[in-house]
């Protein structure tokens, strides 16, 4: 009876034990398949960080999407950053150009990096940047000013529902990040 109990005690640690590990593949494998399934159906709002590559389109007159930009900076970082322009009424397929200011008022040198998010987020596979100064780092000189380009079409693919959506970037302080990475390649 003794030996009976045991083997069923060994049979529940080992499935125990398989469920702590099924437990622990799981969670190192969820942010990879979040990721993929968020590339697949679009809906965590990032945008591609390379360059498209405009085409001659068909520009979709009948239709007008709105689209709105939204600036702003990541806590610690000092830089002055805004939009331009607020909002343009877009055709799909027509390509347009919104420029960016950037300004670093603080005493030391810093290299920003821009993040762009889009909402909602199923247009952001629709946002086609040709240019975009989020696609690298911008090193800026204490003091100086910039303004900074981001050139883009809506596909005509942009499902009818979606009208409106809006851009925000996120500028980040990645100086440190960008002196370790050179020195690592010295």
């Amino acid at each position: 009876m003794n030996s009976e109990k045991q083997q069923e005690n060994k049979k529940v640690i080992i499935k125990l034990v398989a469920v702590v590990f099924g437990m622990f593949g799981f969670g190192f494998a969820l942010v990879p398949l979040y990721d993929v399934f968020c590339a697949v159906t679009g809906i965590n709002g990032k945008t591609s960080n390379e360059a498209a590559v405009y085409q001659n389109i068909e520009v979709d007159e009948s239709r007008l999407v709105t689209v709105e930009f939204i600036t702003r900076t990541n806590t610690g970082m000092p830089w002055e950053f805004e939009t331009k322009t607020r909002r343009v009424e877009v055709h799909p397929g027509a390509m347009h150009q919104v420029d960016f200011y950037a300004h670093n008022p603080s005493q030391r040198d810093i290299v920003g990096q821009a993040v762009p998010s889009v909402s909602p987020g199923p247009a952001a596979i629709y946002l086609n940047k040709t240019e975009c100064f989020c696609f690298e780092q911008q090193p800026l000189k204490a003091g100086a000013e910039t303004t900074m380009p981001m050139r883009f079409y809506v596909d005509p693919a942009l499902p009818d529902n979606i009208t409106f959506f809006t851009v925000q970037y996120t500028l980040y302080d990645v100086t440190e990040r960008g002196q370790e990475i050179a020195m690592n390649r010295g």
